[in-house]
């Protein structure tokens, strides 16, 4: 394991834990070239599952591209890092155990919409326009009036 500082090869390991149920080992490490503490994951690699794209193309399901649409969705918002994390955790095994081999990439978007709607309206909005590819300001405002009705729904 490289340190991500300096690149230096030979860390210790600080301290080990079970981390997602079990399902993975988080490692506190020390790097004994430039003294910086990181952590990395150790998981168990699963079957892969497949997703399928809008044009009918398939793909590995990749956790981290949807933590990072979930991170640029959530920018400057007030939502952690391990929040996302436990997100895409329940995402991925939910997949593993409901899907089988095959999703479609529009069940995994309606499953973070509907997440990120009960969580944070900004970022649900900022996701959505880019999931449902808003072409012009008149799709973004009809899903805020949207959001702005279910709103007067949810005080009532």
């Amino acid at each position: 394991m490289k340190c991500p500082y300096c690149k230096f090869s030979e860390n210790k390991v600080l301290d080990s834990r079970d981390s997602e149920g079990g399902l993975s080992v988080r490692r506190r490490r020390e790097c004994l070239g430039c003294n910086r503490r990181f952590t990395t994951y150790e998981r168990l690699e699963e079957i892969c599952s497949m997703v399928i794209k809008k044009d009918n193309s398939r793909e590995s399901f990749d956790r981290n591209k949807l933590l990072n649409g979930l991170i640029k969705a959530g920018e400057k918002r007030p939502i952690s890092l391990y929040v996302l994390e436990k997100f895409v955790d329940q995402v991925e095994e939910k997949i593993q155990d409901s899907f089988g081999k095959e999703i479609k990439s529009s069940a995994i978007g309606e499953l973070v919409l509907d997440w990120l709607y009960d969580l944070d309206e900004i970022a649900y909005v900022r996701f959505a326009s880019v999931y449902r590819e808003f072409s012009d300001i008149n799709q973004f405002i009809n899903e805020l009036q949207r959001l702005l009705r279910n709103q007067v729904v949810k005080v009532k």
